[in-house]
């Protein structure tokens, strides 16, 4: 129903204030406003069951220019707001969003504090942001892979990998395993998805 999708919206702009993505602001002069777009998802359990609706709101990234809006693209987890825990070095603006339009401010602009889907540079602030957490949590980076993490402790062994915004992880023992989604559950907004069917 559409009920659902609003209040799916509604959920993902809670995130954006309550981890202090952007701030509303006067449209500066000459500055390239990038556009937003809704993105619709039906998320499903291991067993083909709806786990939840989920709208996620997104940059039109691909209006940026190399060089002059963002430093690079970096493409090496499902966390549910991965890119919006990142902090951004670049001063990026997007519109408001479609039916979200503040009455008192409709000629304002979203100044990003934080990385949003869609940004080019988002997915490098991810995992630069990823790596620092999980190397100060006693984890190594591969030397081959740098998107594979590894945690010793005597002769268990605790391995992450990650891709974009989704992580599978693996132990040697199933206290491992809890650990490491606690620790994860404790530092980001996440939802456990079952056992890995496909990746």
């Amino acid at each position: 129903t559409q009920a659902c999708w609003i209040e799916a919206m509604q959920e993902e702009l809670h995130e954006f204030e309550r981890l202090a993505v952007w701030e509303l602001v006067p449209r500066p002069y000459k500055v390239m406003v990038i556009t937003l777009k809704w993105i619709y998802k039906v998320k499903l359990d291991e067993l083909g069951g709806i786990l939840k609706n989920k709208a996620r709101l997104v940059a039109r990234g691909y209006r940026q220019e190399e060089g002059i809006y963002f430093e690079e693209s970096f493409a090496p987890m499902d966390v549910k707001t991965a890119f919006l825990n990142s902090n951004l070095r670049e001063e990026v603006y997007v519109s408001q969003p479609n039916g979200f339009l503040d009455s008192d401010n409709p000629n304002h602009v979203y100044k990003l504090k934080k990385a949003l889907y869609g940004l080019k540079q988002a997915p490098r602030a991810w995992y630069d942001m990823l790596s620092l957490f999980l190397l100060s949590q006693d984890f190594s980076k591969g030397s081959v892979d740098l998107t594979l993490f590894i945690r010793r402790n005597g002769n268990d062994l605790l391995l992450v990998q990650i891709y974009v915004d989704d992580i599978i992880f693996a132990a040697s023992t199933l206290e491992l395993c809890d650990l490491f989604a606690h620790l994860m559950c404790s530092k980001f907004k996440m939802l456990l998805m079952g056992k890995i069917s496909f990746f």
